[in-house]
């Protein structure tokens, strides 16, 4: 599974976990019983440490988020930022660069043609304030 597959599926299993209280492995089964998606462990990690911290994610998405209040980020696009955030902050892997450039992808599959440029900002101020943060500590 490539890394934009764990990403896309664990998109989805994020935002329906907004939509509904079910409990994260009960959104697995269902997904596995109806053949959506692979939930393999790779994605079940992506989710659960999203899921896991997400107040602090959401914290971090408000602070950045100048036109909108996170209460009033589409479920969607809440989804899509607490991804690249997660990977941004925890992902050592992935590239700041990267993480936003696949979240503007997803934006742009599931979300509405304006609101890939709000993700796109909410992503690029975050990245210029980490920029900021790396030249005061040099």
């Amino acid at each position: 599974m490539t890394r934009r597959e764990v990403r896309d599926y664990a998109f989805k299993l994020i935002f329906e976990k907004l939509l509904r209280d079910d409990p994260i492995e009960e959104l697995y089964e269902i997904a596995e019983e109806i053949d959506q998606l692979m939930v393999e462990d790779s994605v079940k990690q992506m989710v659960e440490g999203v899921l896991e911290k997400a107040e602090e994610l959401d914290s971090k998405i408000a602070s950045f988020s100048k036109k909108r209040a996170i209460s009033r980020i589409p479920k969607i696009n809440l989804a899509i930022l607490r991804i690249a955030f997660y990977e941004i902050m925890y992902d050592d892997k992935t590239p700041v660069n990267a993480a936003i450039s696949e979240a503007v992808l997803l934006a742009q599959t599931y979300s509405y043609k304006e609101d890939v440029s709000f993700v796109n900002g909410v992503l690029s101020s975050f990245a210029k304030n980490l920029d900021l943060e790396k030249t005061e500590n040099v």
